[in-house]
């Protein structure tokens, strides 16, 4: 691993092909590290998975000190299935993005988790971009790559979080009631419970969370506001990449309304209304007149129909298939 500290080396005119080849290579190491800070990455984790297991923890179970939750296995074992599982699907999300970046040769950091012991024990992950926006199909892979990937590993934590959920009579809970989970507030929720516990699972049911499924439903609930078609959030660089920047901040500001009529019916969208108002507009990327190709223009058509099956609640027509 080539030393951190050390600086890049200018390449003298005497050097033979071989010789600044490898002084390049190591340049471009040095400057890849120093962009990366592993170290610091790592170390975050370490915290984070911390305050995930704490918070978990907290949300299965009292305590007063960490010596009791130690003497409780069981309390223990909830705390890391939570926070360990939350922290894959957050680090997956931003690994997508990395990847994509490293894939168009931009500079960026490794992902960055951010802990804290309340809340979810976390405020997410983020990475952070070293370089401008090439072209609208950077920009379009970069946004779409964080949610798909997230996906990918939250469906499967969820459909074995909620198999090894508890059924409870139905009341009039919030979507967030984890001990009490009404799940056809969501059509892909209801899909996936169905498939995970079948004939169990009836109109009437409603879910104790198993800590993975708190895990599963919190990286849909990520997955969904990440796909908000607004200013800087994926969803609104992946509109961007679409139609170009004045059709995004068209649709941006339509959706900041519709989250607010939605925050009407449903309080639990208030925050994320509320959030909406402030995200700022996407920058447009150095050659923004470039459009997209078919398979991009499809995916984002995707990622539009997975946000409205996570945050709409299941149609009558849809129950009637699912019981």
């Amino acid at each position: 691993m080539p030393n951190p500290q050390a600086k890049n080396q200018v390449i003298p005119a005497s050097a033979t092909p071989t010789q600044a080849a490898r002084l390049k290579k190591r340049n471009q190491q040095l400057n890849q590290t120093a962009v990366t800070r592993p170290f610091l990455a790592f170390a975050l984790a370490v915290l984070t998975l911390l305050t995930t297991t704490y918070v978990g923890a907290e949300l299965f179970g009292d305590f007063e000190t960490f010596a009791e939750l130690w003497e409780s296995p069981d309390l223990l074992e909830a705390g890391v299935a939570y926070g360990f599982s939350l922290m894959l699907i957050l680090g997956v999300h931003e690994t997508g993005h990395y990847i994509a970046t490293r894939y168009h040769r931009l500079k960026a950091s490794l992902p960055y988790f951010i802990p804290v012991p309340f809340f979810l024990g976390t405020l997410g992950a983020f990475i952070k971009m070293r370089s401008p926006m090439p072209n609208r199909r950077a920009l379009f892979d970069i946004g779409i790559a964080g949610p798909l990937a997230g996906l990918v590993i939250t469906l499967p934590i969820l459909a074995l979080g909620l198999s090894q959920s508890s059924i409870v009579p139905l009341g009039d809970e919030s979507l967030l009631s984890f001990d009490a989970l009404d799940p056809s507030r969501s059509m892909l929720l209801l899909i996936i419970s169905k498939l995970a516990l079948g004939a169990q699972l009836q109109e009437t049911s409603a879910l104790d969370l198993h800590p993975l499924a708190v895990s599963g439903c919190l990286g849909l609930i990520v997955t969904a506001l990440n796909l908000m078609p607004v200013g800087q959030l994926d969803g609104g660089h992946i509109i961007h990449a679409m139609y170009g920047k004045k059709t995004a901040a068209i649709v941006s500001h339509v959706a900041r309304i519709l989250m607010l009529v939605l925050a009407y019916v449903y309080e639990e969208f208030l925050l994320w209304a509320f959030l909406l108002l402030f995200i700022p507009a996407a920058e447009p990327a150095l050659n923004d007149v470039s459009e997209l190709n078919g398979p991009r223009d499809f995916l984002g058509l995707v990622s539009l129909a997975l946000l409205i099956m996570i945050i709409l609640p299941a149609p009558v027509a849809l129950k009637g298939l699912v019981f």
